[in-house]
């Protein structure tokens, strides 16, 4: 019974919450504070789930900026998790194909996030550039999720390099976001699901890197928050076990 009682709230919520935005950004849109204000209506939506969300921000990310945000993906419950961590003139980049989901899709437009076409590789490259140079000229962050999907419970994945390149383009510091383990986390006929915990590391000063080195750049630091998200899992009681791909027999 609660599970449908929470269903029914959800929708009502990503209806209600859409709405109002949609329509509050009919007046002024595309103005990155938008995203913001969108983020902690979503946020909102935690507490139906049963979700006490704790936010660790480090003195040198409040109120500054403009940086570069990218936090590991993990399921689509983020969107009421993550949220809660998303900082002023902060905008985000997510897939073209998002625009067209009823409600949300126009929502998520019309805050001012950047949309971009990832079966067009060539565009996408454009957006680091377009990123970037938003980022210069409005002052404005941008937060990336590099793994570019949902992990779904297989721990960090491999990072893609565009989050790197578009900091290094914008010549901005790079601010990872841990999120501790929220799979399986959620019961919709649970009341009480748990703890997470979100904290913002010391930001990453990413001017004086090679761009040749991108690479081993990604691969150092998504090996740093791995670690981050593991000691804050343990902390909220929700270890990921480690993954074991399926052997084909």
């Amino acid at each position: 019974m609660l599970a449908v009682i929470r269903i029914l709230l959800l929708a009502l919520a990503m209806v209600g919450i859409s709405l109002y935005t949609i329509v509050h950004c009919l007046i002024r849109p595309f103005r990155p504070i938008n995203v913001y204000y969108a983020a902690q209506r979503l946020s909102v939506v935690s507490k139906f789930l049963g979700i006490d969300v704790e936010v660790r921000i480090p003195e040198s990310v409040k109120g500054k900026g403009p940086f570069v945000f990218i936090g590991n993906h993990q399921n689509s419950y983020d969107l009421f998790t993550v949220t809660h961590a998303v900082q002023p003139l902060t905008v985000s980049i997510g897939k073209k194909s998002l625009k067209w989901i009823p409600f949300f899709g126009q929502m998520y437009w019309l805050t001012g996030n950047i949309l971009i076409d990832r079966e067009n590789s060539s565009k996408a490259m454009n957006t680091i550039g377009t990123a970037a140079k938003k980022i210069k000229e409005k002052g404005i962050s941008v937060w990336l999720f590099p793994e570019g999907t949902r992990s779904y419970g297989r721990g960090v994945q491999k990072f893609k390099t565009g989050a790197f390149r578009t900091a290094l383009q914008a010549q901005v510091p790079m601010v990872p976001v841990c999120i501790s383990n929220t799979h399986e986390l959620i019961k919709l006929n649970r009341w009480n699901n748990g703890k997470v915990i979100i904290e913002l590391l010391e930001p990453i000063d990413l001017q004086a890197e090679n761009h040749e080195h991108v690479r081993t750049l990604a691969d150092n630091v998504r090996e740093k928050m791995t670690q981050k998200i593991s000691e804050l899992s343990i902390e909220a009681g929700t270890e990921l076990p480690k993954y074991q791909p399926k052997v084909k027999s």
